[in-house]
């Protein structure tokens, strides 16, 4: 029998689990996050959101799919938020952006559309590459995991649709 809250309880332990490594780089290891890095911990906080209430409502059929493409709405814009990140990180230093105003000022100071245009135009503090593990930057590995969630979404409505078809 297939338990859609399995699979809501497995993706809201991997979101808790990274952002919870984030704020340990942030605030134990001396790693600022840049706007880039801070949007995707946005992406991640709806995607445990999102699941969250997914735990809490236990969804059949048309909840369950609209939960379920939620996540992938929205691993997909993280995943296209740490892409462009990357993409930042591997331009050659004379084409990196100049270093912008923080997020906070941002939002505070400009137009919410402008602050957002801003902030994924990205700066050249999100090309700094100030940590790896296994030669990967944290950005390479959010990529990764936006990636792996929103295929293993993908996976699960295909699942539910064949169980539930018997």
């Amino acid at each position: 029998m297939y338990n859609p809250r399995i699979f809501f309880i497995f993706i809201f332990i991997i979101c808790v689990a990274l952002l919870t490594f984030g704020l340990y780089l942030e605030h134990f290891k001396g790693l600022d996050a840049c706007p880039l890095c801070i949007l995707q911990r946005i992406a991640y906080i709806s995607i445990a959101l999102v699941t969250l209430i997914g735990i809490l409502h236990n969804p059949i059929r048309t909840s369950l799919i609209i939960y379920k493409s939620s996540i992938v709405i929205l691993a997909t814009v993280g995943a296209l938020i740490a892409g462009r990140q990357i993409w930042l990180q591997h331009l050659p230093p004379e084409l990196v952006p100049e270093c912008g105003p923080g997020f906070d000022y941002m939002l505070n100071v400009f137009p919410f559309a402008d602050a957002i245009k801003m902030i994924l135009t990205g700066s050249g503090e999100c090309a700094e590459v100030n940590w790896r593990f296994i030669g990967l930057s944290i950005a390479e590995w959010s990529l990764i995991m936006f990636l792996g969630i929103t295929i293993a979404t993908i996976i699960s409505i295909y699942i539910y649709k064949d169980k539930s078809s018997d």
